[in-house]
């Protein structure tokens, strides 16, 4: 069956769209238009400048899979959003070179600015502190239209069943659209034979030419048509622009053919192969525009191939078992590594988490998390596909006696703020609200320079931005980690996740789990034995001989401990956010609160067996550790 791409539809038309709120070579190429707003200016030493460097240094490693690149630090007066759209047409190493030249060269035209947009050909960027656009420019072709009123009689229909098309009902985006194009008629693209308007919210250009790449062949440009007759050129003119606005609407129509086509064969293929329980009508759309933005086929890979990377699911290349599967390293015929997931066969449960892990594919890209690379589905084989983390887990480290010399305070330190960024961006700066409900050391894997990536986002709840927690009966999760109010009741919020870091960072610094122990002749949990330890001004006593020699960073260390005992607070109120934790691991100035007694906190006494925190009697799904992607 023939389907036709949509990047070789138009060679009259080109959109391309964002709707988001959101170094490089010696000499970067001049923008062909640039603005520097007269909104604020910050000075070279301010908090303003400090979040605009961090933003503009991480921006190019966000890129979405489809060219758009979204980040923001900072609050208040001080936040910076920054924003970067490719081309759709573009590939990923263009896109980079360009996003980087943009950074270098619009932080050297607008030095101060806290506004600023740079547009190139290839790609834009802004950076600001604040949501907005006010920043739109109309440029207009060298060439005259011939028949001006002709060219716009045919020009017009064509806009306007190209903002049907590209909007598909999206009010905000068809408003945007429609006040661009209507202002062609009153600026200086009008009567010429191309225009853009180039806006940060969306952007529109149309030529009478093929201006964007594509592989298949072109209708030729004016300059190869033959010139025509002295005394019919008028005539001519007006004939072409008419079979121009023909093709084209033929090809709008079968972009519409083909879209409605490809919407009814994603929503089969769903409710072919995946089981949507909760929330159902909103995980169903997410895991249709999740697919929808990307394509089956880019992220559907063959069981086949899979199978000979994995050398037929070998115990040599097997890394380890999760809870609902086996993982496997891989390696493509073209040498990338990867690491495959092996769901269980028939397993419910391990529907859902290859639910989840789809849902977020195309919605999670950032430095501290690994990625899904996509899936692979076969009878009832379910397969996952990671990027290939090398250095194991977390786990390994810490509470290994032989590697855990491996990772000085400064390795840990830098670790523990990675993984502070990854949940930042799960609870706050990504399109959705995510609660990952698992974080512990097992699911924090390392790269090849020891950077953290938090993994296994199969328990993971999606919520709209106007929501902020929920409640299950189904507890899922692992003992020491599970937040208290989660334990009892089943009420989940992102401060369930800060609590989970309280925790993994006291095991980190103490290179103790989380579980009883034998304190001299009394029983302790981590917890309140570091609580303890704290308030009684013993809090040396408690960290990892390891990380003491040499270090001299005591104090740092301390004040880690301090910032984890307020992530464990029995009440989840007062618990701080993950953007307090941020900013309080980076700046030693920050004043911190008195932590109180901690979650599931007791008085040391003989252990007997009767005096531990009441716990459940029954928890779905619980693990005690397991072992997730390489």
């Amino acid at each position: 069956m023939f389907i036709l791409p949509r990047k070789h539809l138009f060679w009259f038309s080109f959109i391309f769209i964002h709707l988001n709120n959101a170094t490089t070579s010696a000499q970067p190429p001049p923008f062909l238009h640039h603005i520097c707003q007269n909104t604020g200016n910050y000075t070279a030493n301010s908090p303003y400048r400090f979040n605009l460097d961090t933003a503009l240094a991480t921006l190019p490693t966000t890129n979405s899979g489809f060219g758009y690149h979204n980040f923001t630090t900072g609050q208040g007066p001080d936040r910076v959003i920054a924003i970067a759209l490719c081309r759709g047409d573009i590939d990923p190493t263009t896109c980079h070179t360009c996003v980087n030249n943009s950074i270098v060269l619009l932080r050297e035209r607008c030095p101060y600015q806290k506004e600023a947009v740079g547009y190139y050909n290839q790609c834009f960027l802004k950076y600001s502190n604040e949501t907005g656009n006010n920043d739109d420019v109309v440029l207009g072709s060298q060439q005259n239209a011939v028949d001006v009123d002709g060219f716009n009689r045919a020009l017009r229909p064509l806009m306007d069943r190209l903002i049907g098309e590209a909007a598909a009902g999206d009010s905000l985006l068809n408003d945007c659209l429609v006040d661009a194009i209507n202002r062609i008629k009153n600026s200086v693209a009008n009567g010429k034979v191309g225009g853009r308007i180039l806006q940060s919210t969306c952007n529109f250009r149309y030529e009478i030419y093929g201006f964007f790449n594509q592989t298949t062949d072109e209708t030729p440009s004016p300059s190869s048509i033959p010139p025509p007759p002295p005394g019919k050129k008028k005539n001519i003119a007006r004939t072409t622009i008419i079979v121009i606005t023909i093709v084209n609407v033929v090809m709008i129509t079968l972009v519409w053919i083909f879209t409605r086509f490809k919407r009814k064969k994603i929503h089969t293929f769903i409710k072919t192969n995946f089981v949507i329980k909760e929330t159902s009508n909103f995980s169903f759309f997410l895991l249709a525009e999740s697919i929808e933005n990307t394509t089956i086929e880019s992220l559907q890979y063959n069981f086949t191939t899979i199978k000979a990377a994995t050398n037929d699911f070998s115990e040599d290349n097997r890394l380890g078992q999760g809870g609902f599967g086996a993982v496997y390293k891989g390696k493509l015929i073209d040498g990338h590594e990867i690491a495959v997931k092996r769901l269980a066969r028939n397993s419910q449960q391990g529907d859902m988490e290859f639910k989840n892990e789809i849902l977020l594919v195309s919605k999670l890209q950032h430095r501290n998390l690994v990625r899904l690379l996509g899936f692979s589905i076969e009878r009832n084989e379910r397969l996952l596909i990671y990027e290939f983390v090398p250095n194991a887990s977390l786990d390994r480290f810490i509470f290994d006696p032989t590697n855990n010399a491996l990772l000085d305070w400064e390795m840990q330190y830098n670790i523990i703020k990675g993984i502070a960024k990854g949940l930042l961006y799960l609870h706050e700066d990504s399109r959705l609200i995510i609660i990952h409900r698992d974080m512990k050391a097992s699911n924090v894997l390392l790269d090849e320079e020891m950077n953290p990536k938090i993994a296994d986002f199969g328990m993971a709840r999606l919520f709209n931005p106007e929501e902020t927690q929920g409640d299950t009966s189904h507890v899922v999760g692992t003992y020491g980690y599970m937040a208290p109010e989660y334990v009892l009741h089943g009420h989940f919020s992102v401060k369930s996740d800060v609590f989970s870091f309280g925790v993994l960072v006291l095991e980190m610094i103490t290179g103790q789990v989380n579980k009883y122990f034998m304190n001299g002749e009394n029983s302790e949990n981590l917890l309140s034995y570091a609580w303890k330890s704290w308030h009684n001004g013993t809090i040396l006593d408690i960290i990892d001989p390891t990380l003491k020699n040499g270090s001299g960073l005591s104090h740092d260390i301390t004040r880690s401990i301090h910032i984890a005992l307020l992530c464990v607070q029995e009440n989840a109120i007062n618990r701080p956010t993950m953007d307090s934790v941020v900013l309080k691991l980076h700046s030693f100035t920050d004043v911190l609160l008195v932590p109180s007694e901690p979650a599931f906190y007791y008085s040391s006494r003989k252990t007997n067996g009767l005096d531990k925190p009441k716990m459940p009697t029954s928890i779905n799904e619980v693990s005690l550790s397991d072992i997730y992607p390489r």
